[in-house]
């Protein structure tokens, strides 16, 4: 997430922009960092909504397909929600699933729920009913706020949820019915409770998605998510984080006038972080409520609501953004536009370039590294091979056996500071990866880094896709970025299938570019071993129409191992 500074200009008729805008250096966010570790003052997130919406109640909040609302408006109607949930039984401390598709009530829902003291968690609406039973016993769910469109199976599930008290139904304009089920609507006209419990010991549950292992609940207290996640309110503010709660009221009063689209679903903390991070700042977060990708349609939303801020999940969104801007050059006026950043996958360091010929040159495009157990581990830089690269600092740094790592060492990528703490319901699996060291608590991500002579951390992705070729460490993602370079190659996965030789041997699986000529694999190795180690070039490769995502964006190498096995095997 971007910390943007800059003069502001405002003209009626053509919104707002930044002059100058920039991302400010990692030294300064460093140091703001280490400003906000000594503090010990409450931060929750119902509060510090709260403080926002008094002190800008005619602001525009939310701006969907089908509900806007005032800083006024959301906090009433999150008032009427939460005091609705406490009618049916939902209590402080109790845990709330979202299962919605992105709308304005999935942010509502979220606002409703910490206001109550309760505990929101994210629900994945790709999943089926054994996951979702799995999911939802997991968190001992009271309630589940749920989209009209997923009536059927939350109706099958309720008998197999003993903790459950409150299935809440929210209409979509399909005719489902709400039998059994409590409509949404009707919590709008609940009687207001005079009192709210809060504690600053409430938490919020960040689901991972589960792609190497099952969904795991991490556990951040309102404070630590305030400033691990979203910059302490001040990714979007020239000031950096709060230093204290009563900052909030300042900043939203003074703020820019800016509007935020974040792209990806809700349910991932890449989406959610983003929208905090405009509603700590008073400003405007846009919804983009269709249920597929329609690069075009997002472009033409840009340009008619004048947003400001774009924020997606890597080449999984930029590729199409892309091609689309390349295939109607001139067609949107995008001088409002001043961030395109990214978070939570592989960005590409040619698709950025080529998003900078294609974006006005007032938009700065960020990318950044981040995770639901780490929060937002700070800017992405590239390194000359066009890898990304962090600034190590004293709360991010490559840990190898339990020590920190020297310089040439690779390991695994750990932060402490504002960090979770734990997962829930699994003492287990959070003694294995938050490990004090040195007397410090530390979150050990998974993502596998190399500490450079000059303090920057070259990230080379999840350790548990690591290929071991020979001997020899294969990271996938590294693979994948030059891959992606290659003019036939729209996008890449890289695993890994047993070899009698090597133990492992490199598969690629890849989709090709609109009307290009596929490459034969041997074609494909002599591009890559001009940037390659031989050991990383792939001795297979598998040619598909696309290669699969998660909503967010993210690789799906439990798919992609199996393509590589049945194509290979």
């Amino acid at each position: 997430m971007p910390i943007l500074s800059g003069k502001l200009k405002h003209d009626s008729s053509q919104g707002c922009s930044i002059t100058f805008p920039k991302v400010q250096s990692d030294a300064t966010f460093r140091q703001r960092e280490r400003a906000v570790q000594s503090m010990a003052k409450q931060f929750h997130l119902a509060d510090l909504f709260e403080t926002v919406a008094a002190t800008v109640p005619s602001k525009i909040a939310l701006e969907s397909d089908s509900l806007t609302l005032t800083y006024a408006e959301l906090n009433a109607r999150a008032e009427r929600i939460a005091s609705g949930l406490a009618a049916n039984g939902v209590k402080h401390g109790d845990t709330v699933g979202i299962y919605l598709m992105n709308r304005a009530e999935h942010i509502e829902a979220f606002i409703a729920i910490v206001k109550l003291g309760a505990v929101p968690f994210n629900v994945n609406f790709r999943y089926r009913e054994d996951e979702l039973r799995y999911l939802f016993q997991n968190a001992a769910a009271a309630a589940v706020i749920h989209g009209a469109e997923f009536n059927d199976i939350m109706r099958a599930l309720q008998p197999q949820l003993p903790d459950l008290k409150a299935s809440v139904s929210v209409e979509d304009g399909s005719d489902t019915g709400t039998a059994g089920l409590i409509a949404y609507n009707t919590l709008l006209e609940s009687p207001l409770l005079s009192h709210f419990e809060r504690s600053e010991d409430d938490i919020l549950l960040i689901y991972t998605g589960g792609t190497t292992g099952m969904p795991k609940g991490v556990m951040w207290r309102h404070q630590a998510f305030v400033f691990g996640c979203v910059g302490g309110g001040g990714y979007f503010n020239p000031s950096g984080p709060m230093q204290a709660p009563q900052d909030i009221a300042d900043r939203a009063a003074k703020g820019y006038p800016l509007k935020l689209l974040p792209l990806a679903p809700l349910m991932h903390a890449a989406a959610l972080w983003a929208a905090w991070s405009a509603l700590l700042n008073g400003l405007t977060v846009v919804l983009d409520e269709s249920r597929t990708f329609d690069a075009e349609a997002i472009w033409t939303k840009i340009e008619e609501l004048g947003v400001n801020i774009v924020q997606i999940v890597g080449d999984a969104m930029a590729i199409p953004l892309r091609d689309t801007l390349r295939s109607h050059p001139e067609r949107w006026n995008l001088q409002r536009l001043v961030n395109f950043g990214s978070g939570g996958a592989v960005f590409s360091q040619t698709v950025k370039d080529d998003l900078r010929d294609l974006l006005p040159l007032s938009a700065t495009i960020s990318d950044g590294m981040g995770s639901s157990e780490t929060g937002i581990s700070g800017p992405g830089a590239t390194s000359t091979d066009g890898m990304m690269q962090l600034q190590s600092s004293e709360n991010l740094k490559v840990v190898l056996d339990d020590r920190f790592a020297q310089a040439g060492e690779t390991g695994i990528i750990a932060r402490s500071g504002y960090t979770p703490i734990g997962y829930f319901g699994d003492p287990v699996k959070t003694a294995e990866v938050f490990r004090t060291i040195e007397g410090k608590v530390w979150v050990i991500s998974g993502d596998t880094g190399r500490l450079e002579q000059d303090g920057m951390i070259t990230v080379f992705g999840r350790g548990s896709t690591c290929i071991n070729s020979g001997g020899e460490k294969v990271f996938p993602e590294e693979v994948e970025q030059v891959l992606r370079d290659h003019p036939a190659i729209r996008d890449a996965v890289v695993a890994g299938q047993p070899d009698a030789r090597w133990g492992e041997r490199v598969v690629a699986i890849v989709s090709p570019n609109d009307g290009a000529v596929r490459p034969p694999l041997g074609e494909l190795r002599e591009f890559l071993g001009q940037k390659l180690a031989g050991y990383k070039v792939p001795k297979a490769l598998v040619w598909v129409d696309e290669v699969r995502r998660s909503p967010a964006g993210k690789q799906d190498y439990r798919w992609a191992l199996s393509i590589a096995a049945n194509a290979v095997g």
